[in-house]
């Protein structure tokens, strides 16, 4: 997408699609005379009824189209609603054939709009169309954000970071959409390596031999029925210079299964295709750091992809089996749905071997949580108030969160007679909390003294209709929020 950023606005153009946040702004533009005799104008200039009119550009006496957004629904934050506002932009666009977006903003809404702006046009210009034949892009619009000339350099510095971060997040949304097959754990391991060549990563992938001499049996006891065995993929951003954090090593951890059956305990087949998506929490670790290296923050950061295929065959996990967990707790698998889990415990092992001092895992683990929360809200669990701080920052990148408790109680739900955990709850309590009950289990694999936040975004990885930017499909969801929060942990002081 071509964006660019000035404080004057550029010559008019009949084929423009002209915005203004502000009424007021047109006062700069157009000649009131020749405007005022247009239909429409009226309510327009009283940012009344009317929201588009075709309107004669002073400089020129062309004829671009004027947009003066209406209200946006009042649920939504002041900067979700200029995202909201970048992606019905670049719709009227494309639906209007304008060949130039001029976006004013006014100081009103401050420096933050354009990156914001910009944001929601780069999400919504994003298609998956891969597969789809006759679905050439339109021509896309170019972009220009008019903003005051004493910002216009802070700001132009902003909107690019911004797209840097976008493009990692339409890069995992391209994974996430990929159909199962054509995205196996191997698949994932060769996309991990072009990251890691392009950012100069380094990257080390523990596959079926090395994960059984090293005991991830999580790993290997889900990916006994799969075609393409299961792995394990590390990268490593190492910052450079002096002023690198030696205190503070983040790590992120993506759940990866690239296709989820259910295993013998199989799913119901409607809507089985969304579990190509199972492996959300893969992409979004892969791509944060592929920001993250660009970006370059001060601080180590450390991605573990845990990755399987969840199948029905003759070699899968049965119900009832056990097994040994990198931490040598015995496992029983009650239910080999309820395998994502079982996978992330061997990556939260790993961590503690990486050394890390703050850990975030995402997942697409429960239904659960998408029953709790809905699409609009990720759950978060931590063991401390390192998940507030993940929620705050998810809230300024538009990937709302809201925490849930670890509630002590219901830890004894996981306790067995023949194993050290049962992988669900029992069940005469199979019903509660499920979102809580999976990150107890988690807890048991996590790192001690090490600052950790859960995220299941099993409701907020894909979406199946339009939702605010997003068409149907992945949302990369939480590739915004670990790369702010690299940036975060990198300037906050040395006792945080």
């Amino acid at each position: 997408m071509q964006i660019s950023v000035t404080s004057r606005p550029p010559a008019a153009r009949a084929d423009d699609l002209i915005v203004l946040l502000d009424p007021s702004a047109a006062r700069e533009l157009f000649d009131p005379a020749r405007a005022a005799a247009l239909p429409g104008w009226d309510d327009l200039a009283r940012h009344r009824k009317t929201n588009e009119v075709k309107c004669p550009y002073q400089a020129s006496g062309g004829a671009p189209l004027l947009y003066l957004p209406g209200a946006i629904a009042p649920y939504w934050d002041d900067d979700e609603k200029i995202r909201i506002l970048g992606g019905k932009t670049w719709d009227l666009a494309l639906d209007r054939h304008a060949r130039r977006i001029v976006l004013m903003l006014d100081g009103r809404h401050g420096p933050d709009a354009a990156p914001l702006a910009a944001e929601g046009l780069a999400l919504r210009a994003y298609r998956f169309t891969k597969y789809k034949k006759g679905a050439e892009p339109k021509r896309e619009p170019s972009v220009t954000l008019v903003v005051s000339d004493t910002n216009r350099a802070a700001v132009d510095r902003a909107v690019k970071r911004r797209l840097t971060v976008i493009e990692s997040v339409n890069a995992a949304r391209d994974l996430v959409n990929e159909p199962g097959s054509a995205l196996t754990p191997a698949d994932l391991e060769q996309a991990a390596r072009a990251v890691a060549r392009r950012r100069g990563l380094k990257i080390t992938v523990l596959n079926e031999p090395e994960l059984r001499k090293q005991g991830y049996n999580g790993l290997l006891t889900v990916g006994r029925g799969g075609t393409v065995p299961p792995r394990m993929i590390i990268l490593r951003y190492q910052p450079a210079g002096r002023g690198a954090r030696k205190d503070v090593h983040l790590g992120l951890l993506g759940k990866g299964v690239t296709f989820d059956t259910g295993g013998i305990s199989i799913k119901p087949s409607a809507r089985m295709w969304e579990m190509k998506g199972d492996m959300g929490g893969a992409a979004a670790a892969l791509f944060a750091m592929d920001a993250i290296a660009q970006l370059k923050p001060a601080v180590a950061v450390t991605a573990i992809l845990v990755t399987a295929q969840n199948y029905v065959d003759r070699n899968s996990v049965l119900p009832g089996d056990i097994f040994v967990a990198k931490n040598g707790k015995t496992v029983h698998v009650d239910n080999t749905d309820a395998e994502g889990r079982l996978i992330l415990s061997d990556g939260l092992c790993r961590m503690g071997e990486e050394r890390v001092t703050h850990l975030v895992d995402a997942a697409t683990l429960t239904g659960a949580v998408v029953r709790a929360l809905g699409p609009a809200l990720t759950g978060v669990l931590g063991n401390d108030q390192f998940a507030d701080e993940v929620i705050e920052i998810a809230a300024t990148q538009g990937e709302p969160c809201w925490r849930l408790p670890l509630v002590e109680e219901y830890r004894q739900w996981l306790d067995i007679e023949v194993a050290d955990l049962n992988n669900i709850s029992n069940p005469a309590c199979s019903l509660y909390a499920g979102a809580t009950t999976a990150a107890l289990f988690l807890r048991e694999f996590v790192p001690q003294g090490v600052h950790w936040a859960h995220l299941d975004i099993a409701g907020t990885s894909l979406v199946t209709g339009q939702y605010k930017y997003f068409r149907p499909g992945a949302t990369g969801v939480m590739v915004r929020t670990m790369a702010a929060l690299a940036e975060r942990l990198a300037a906050r002081p040395a006792d945080g």
